[in-house]
């Protein structure tokens, strides 16, 4: 990826090791009695990681500065690109993004402070599986150079957005 201040790849880098640490020793993640190895699952139209993060500010360039100033989040308006890479499949590379919409967005819902956007291996598959399981889905779709969006609800009424990136043909 490129664009990606080295400030913003090194904090998330300490973010994930200070993660680990508690009072200057690690800390283990409790293990399962009987460790397996993740089932392989073959069906498509399922979840591979979170594509996104929005969220909605009554001052959206005040907010932008304070997590660029403190966290290193520079969004200078196209929103922070993270990479990250598919565990099973380390050579797919991916990117979440994490943006600040005004608070006057109809994009994010007005009942929504955020919005999660999950990236999806199979849009198709994924609808067609929630139809069958009652899951309420939204009409609209959006199709862009970069993928194609769905959005679904959960049973609290928040929307969610699927997003099937341009990379990840069925």
């Amino acid at each position: 990826m490129q664009g990606i201040p080295w400030s913003t790849v090194a904090l998330g880098s300490l973010l994930l090791i200070s993660a680990g640490l508690k009072g200057g020793q690690k800390v283990q993640s409790p293990q399962p009695e009987k460790s397996k190895p993740p089932v392989k699952m073959e069906q498509r139209g399922r979840i591979l990681g979170i594509g996104g993060v929005f969220f909605k500010s009554a001052n959206r360039d005040r907010m932008r500065e304070w997590y660029s100033e403190h966290l290193g989040l520079a969004d200078k308006g196209g929103g922070v690109m993270l990479p990250w890479r598919e565990h099973d499949d380390p050579q797919k590379e991916h990117v979440t993004v994490w943006t600040i919409f005004p608070a006057s967005t109809d994009y994010v819902p007005a009942t929504q402070p955020f919005m999660v956007n999950y990236i999806v291996d199979d849009l198709d598959a994924l609808l067609d599986r929630l139809k069958q399981e009652g899951v309420k889905i939204d009409a609209k779709r959006m199709n862009e150079s970069y993928g194609r969006f769905a959005w679904i609800y959960d049973l609290d009424g928040n929307k969610i957005e699927l997003w099937q990136p341009a990379s990840a043909k069925p």
